[in-house]
């Protein structure tokens, strides 16, 4: 057999099983085919059978099942989960960890916070998991579990620094039918959480104003035609103090609940809080003077929402001002604080906002400033105001370069409260970042992934402000260089 017949032969077989392997193919098809008839024959007569013994049309059960995919789509109903993460590293010149933190300073006690980029060297995470249902009637409900963990450790396995814990747990109902009137789109709720309407300055890392704790309340209260009033109760517990105010060491100890009213009203863009609070025998805690501890306080907030930035070009700005006394001091987190002194005041102030001032550039710059008076002892006064600014420079469609420019000043005399001396100062911080993301675009677009570099200075005298706190420890007493990488995640 020659070359040439061989090829030839070898060339029929190949074609004769693949003519083999086409009719099995075919032969099987047919026989799906078949079967797919038979099922659709054997369905028909199962709906003809169900129409005939249903006084309701099999059509409407479809388009009921149906509906009930669109809303699991829709976010309607069924189970969701929601994060917000930051991890990364803080190098020092020294190349080991770098102190750090929004509230570093000594005005960070009090809630001063300065510029958070390149400026955190921890780990901390939020998971939270949501379950919705919708029911026959139109009602809906919502139950939501948050649990956060926070650590300052480069290791994998952090259980003995663990700060784990469940910080919401709490259902919420809305569409009510039977709610009506003024509450015909109200929402109930019962249980721990955030508030729903705080507000924050993310650069950072602070509250506007902070709500939370467990209890109780109803959103969304159409008081009038632009008139909206949220209602709440919530409880903050205040860890056990000495009942013996003359004997801090004394072992019987006492505590007590905060318990806070708020009522939180908007009027179109504008928004007006207010807070009482009451925490019974919280004046029986101990003090650095002849002042009580206060068993009582009030709160306010007036702030404006706006939908562009300042009115002077397309993105969005937030300005509010609160003031409090007593247990309401605590401008920040709302009755949060039972050392707070019954002659305490407070006044904070606080704005920031986001716009692009070229097609590639964005800017967000912010103000946050508060002072304050006997709020520990009698005669203390604790003064800051931090100046803010957060650059990014989009270059590609994945790569930004990130700056950030943070101020603060601070004119602190605690009257020996906390063992802590008077000081007054400026706190100076630059950061530039290169920054990865999936997308660029706006400043809200997570997730990102970021190296920088940052240098901070301080005044010298600021150092002896607490021998406890990071100003003054070896290789942090001003003038210093960090490096790290870190990512930020929320969805």
């Amino acid at each position: 057999m020659t070359v040439s017949t061989l090829s030839h032969a070898q060339s029929n077989s190949e074609l004769e099983e693949r003519l083999a392997e086409l009719e099995q193919r075919i032969v099987a098809a047919e026989k799906r085919a078949a079967a797919a008839e038979r099922r659709a024959k054997q369905a028909e007569q199962e709906m003809a059978e169900v129409q005939a013994n249903e006084s309701e049309p099999v059509s409407q059960d479809i388009e009921s099942r149906l509906a009930e995919v669109e809303r699991h789509a829709n976010g309607e109903e069924g189970f969701s989960f929601n994060v917000y993460a930051r991890s990364g590293l803080l190098i020092g010149e020294d190349g080991k960890s770098s102190e750090g933190s929004p509230y570093v300073t000594p005005a960070g006690a009090q809630g001063g916070a300065v510029g958070r980029l390149g400026n955190e060297p921890d780990t901390y995470a939020e998971a939270i998991l949501n379950y919705k249902m919708r029911f026959d009637n139109g009602a809906k409900a919502k139950y939501t579990t948050m649990i956060a963990d926070s650590v300052t450790t480069s290791n994998d396995w952090t259980a003995g620094e663990s700060n784990l814990n469940v910080r919401q747990v709490y259902a919420e109902f809305s569409d009510l039918p039977s709610f009506t009137g003024a509450f015909e789109d109200a929402k109930i709720w019962a249980g721990k959480r955030f508030d729903r309407d705080n507000f924050d300055i993310h650069w950072l890392d602070s509250d506007f104003v902070f709500l939370a704790g467990t209890g109780g309340g109803i959103y969304d209260m159409q008081l009038a035609d632009n008139w909206k009033s949220n209602l709440s109760v919530y409880g903050r517990s205040f860890t056990d103090f000495p009942v013996d105010s003359m004997n801090p060491a004394a072992e019987e100890t006492d505590s007590t609940d905060n318990l806070i009213l708020t009522s939180n009203n908007y009027f179109g863009n504008w928004q007006w809080m207010v807070s009482g609070m009451n925490a019974a025998d919280n004046d029986e805690r101990s003090t650095s003077g002849p002042l009580d501890a206060a068993d009582n306080g009030v709160h306010t907030m007036v702030a404006y929402h706006g939908e562009d930035f300042f009115g002077i070009s397309e993105g969005n700005s937030k300005v509010a001002v609160m003031h409090g006394q007593g247990l309401g001091a605590a401008t920040k987190t709302i009755g949060g604080n039972g050392n707070l002194t019954e002659d305490a005041t407070a006044t904070r102030i606080g704005l920031y906002g986001t716009t692009y001032m070229a097609p590639k550039w964005r800017v967000a710059p912010a103000i946050l400033a508060e002072t304050s008076e006997d709020r520990y002892a009698q005669g203390d006064q604790y003064d800051w105001a931090t100046f803010n600014v957060r650059l990014a420079n989009e270059l590609t469609e994945n790569f930004e370069m990130q700056y950030e420019g943070s101020y603060q000043w601070m004119d602190i005399s605690p009257q020996g409260y906390g063992g802590n001396n008077a000081v007054e100062g400026d706190y100076t911080k630059l950061t530039i970042a290169p920054t990865f993301k999936p997308q660029v675009g706006g400043f809200w677009q997570r997730p990102e992934i970021r190296v920088f570099a940052s240098w901070s200075d301080w005044d010298e005298e600021l150092n002896d402000y607490s021998a406890s706190d990071s100003f003054g420890k070896p290789g942090f007493t001003g003038d210093d260089w960090s490096f790290g990488v870190q990512t930020e995640v929320w969805f």
